[in-house]
């Protein structure tokens, strides 16, 4: 697989201003995808997934929750929402959410609807795709992403 995955620029939780892949560096970064409120027990078991191996480690984890390109002012009020609901910094620093043409990202990613999450394994020196998937990780993909760290 040789898909690039898209530079999309966001602001975490604790409101610091980030480009997804770019600013993460020296460690190969997932990125777990979401489109949907519901989604989010999804994106927990996922986390709950990958950190009981311990890829926290080895990996840059995130959540982006991606959300359609709303007015700034609709943007202030639900990050406000979200950080309101999240208390732990740790949890806010690595969700970023994103503001764009979600058509469009999802063309630019594979994916054809939002009907679930989708995570990537990215490179840090290409920002090359090495694997992907949908839904929450089964034990063989989390085992392959952990024989395949770098």
């Amino acid at each position: 697989m040789a898909d690039v995955f898209p530079s999309i620029r966001g602001k975490n939780l604790n409101k610091r201003r980030l480009t997804v892949p770019d600013d993460f560096s020296g460690k190969n970064l997932i990125v777990i995808v979401a489109f949907q409120r519901w989604h989010q027990p999804h994106v927990d078991a996922t986390f709950e997934r990958f950190e009981a191996t311990g890829l926290q480690h080895t990996h840059h984890i995130i959540e982006v929750p991606v959300l359609a390109n709303f007015s700034r002012l609709r943007q202030m009020r639900l990050d406000g929402v979200m950080r309101a609901g999240i208390q732990d910094r740790t949890v806010r620093e690595r969700t970023i959410t994103v503001y764009l043409d979600k058509a469009r990202f999802r063309a630019e990613v594979g994916i054809s609807d939002e009907s679930s999450i989708h995570w990537f394994v990215i490179r840090h020196d290409s920002n090359i795709v090495i694997q992907r998937g949908e839904g929450i990780p089964s034990s063989k993909e989390v085992e392959h992403i952990t024989a395949n760290s770098v």
